[in-house]
């Protein structure tokens, strides 16, 4: 009840200053995002919303500290160049975030605590709405929208250069069932006999937390993990960090001492999952088109999106996957992709990442004929 009418006064606050040529929250308090050490204001995106915000406008953002920041995008999904900042409102997280996409956590770079403010107010509306309209994708968590479990799981097998058949596999989470496809992805890792999980996005306190929940039916999974066969990594989605590059290089070195087959997964299976997968198949010597044709099939399974449905939405996703390909190699963007030594980009990536040569080259010879 106090919450509610705290609520109310503060749509009344901002009606107040949408009269006066002033959108504002007022000052609200900050939540720190405990997946990725991020920004939540406390106001959900439905509640942001409504004080009269939409996607694509331009707000600033100021801090009771000082911190003030300016001309920042407002978006449903992360549609800013890889640091960037912006505010999100991604559908299925219970608050707005203010971020910096695949970049370092913003609770820590802002210096908040449990007593911060901050103050969003609308710098100009609709200024990012053609990037909004370009990017934004609708997507269901309804089993019955989708063709196949295989489709809704986002499962598949990785092909590509020499990796070897049927020797690392990709999907959604098969135990964290916030988007439903849990349940799913359980069932088709244990038709497929995977014996060893890589778990980018959850640590072992929140896995257990899902084994609490009544609609945890993830047994196959548990299984593996009571047998010691679930790495967790509980990373967020910046992978030109070293710390990110680390955990992961250790976890393909973990994997070699597995007889495999190995499932890669954070939540949606997307971008974490889907810039290790691009260095699995990096070390496996697969080409550049080999390893975005595996990315884009995600954006198939989800969003039906092909280079011939839709090719704008198409090549602007593009620049997701170009990304993880000049990271391993350390160019610059814009290079063409078919130049670059992904291999070899691939091997200095996980001695950044701390494997010595003879480490890399067991996971090498691990995953290829």
């Amino acid at each position: 009840m106090k919450k509610r009418l705290s609520l109310i006064l503060l749509l009344f606050i901002s009606l107040l200053l949408v009269g006066c040529g002033k959108l504002s929250t007022g000052k609200i308090g900050v939540i720190r995002d405990e997946e990725f050490g991020n920004v939540y204001i406390d106001l959900t995106i439905d509640e942001f919303n409504a004080l009269g915000f939409s996607f694509g406008d331009s707000v600033d953002v100021k801090f009771n500290n000082g911190k003030t920041y300016y001309d920042i995008p407002y978006y449903s999904g992360y549609y800013v160049q890889v640091g960037e900042l912006l505010c999100c409102g991604y559908p299925g997280y219970p608050h707005v975030v203010i971020a910096r996409n695949y970049g370092d956590p913003t609770w820590e770079e802002f210096e908040m605590n449990e007593k911060s403010k901050v103050k969003i107010t609308l710098n100009e509306k609709g200024k990012y709405i053609d990037t909004q309209e370009l990017f934004s994708l609708d997507y269901f968590d309804d089993r019955e929208k989708y063709e196949s479990d295989i489709m809704f799981a986002n499962f598949r097998v990785l092909n590509g250069g020499s990796i070897k058949e049927n020797l690392v596999y990709r999907s959604a989470s098969p135990c964290d069932n916030q988007h439903k496809r849990a349940p799913y992805a359980n069932s088709l890792i244990a038709e497929y006999g995977i014996k060893f999980a890589i778990n980018l996005s959850d640590n072992e306190t929140k896995y257990l937390g899902y084994k609490e929940k009544d609609d945890f039916v993830s047994y196959y999974y548990d299984d593996l993990y009571k047998e010691n066969n679930v790495l967790f990594l509980a990373l967020n989605a910046n992978y030109h960090a070293q710390g990110f590059a680390k955990a992961v290089s250790g976890a393909l070195y973990e994997m070699t001492k597995s007889p495999g087959p190995t499932i890669i997964h954070c939540v949606e299976g997307k971008d974490r999952t889907g810039f290790l997968c691009a260095l699995v198949l990096a070390l496996a010597k697969a080409s550049a088109s080999e390893i975005i044709d595996d990315y884009m099939i995600t954006y198939y399974n989800y969003y039906s999106i092909t280079k011939d449905s839709d090719p704008k939405k198409y090549e602007a996703i593009l620049g997701n996957v170009y990304d993880f390909l000049y990271c391993m190699c350390e160019v610059e963007k814009g290079v063409n992709v078919d130049t670059l030594d992904l291999f070899e980009g691939a091997k200095n990536y996980l001695a950044f990442g701390g494997l010595t040569q003879g480490e890399i080259a067991r996971v090498i010879d691990y995953l290829t004929k």
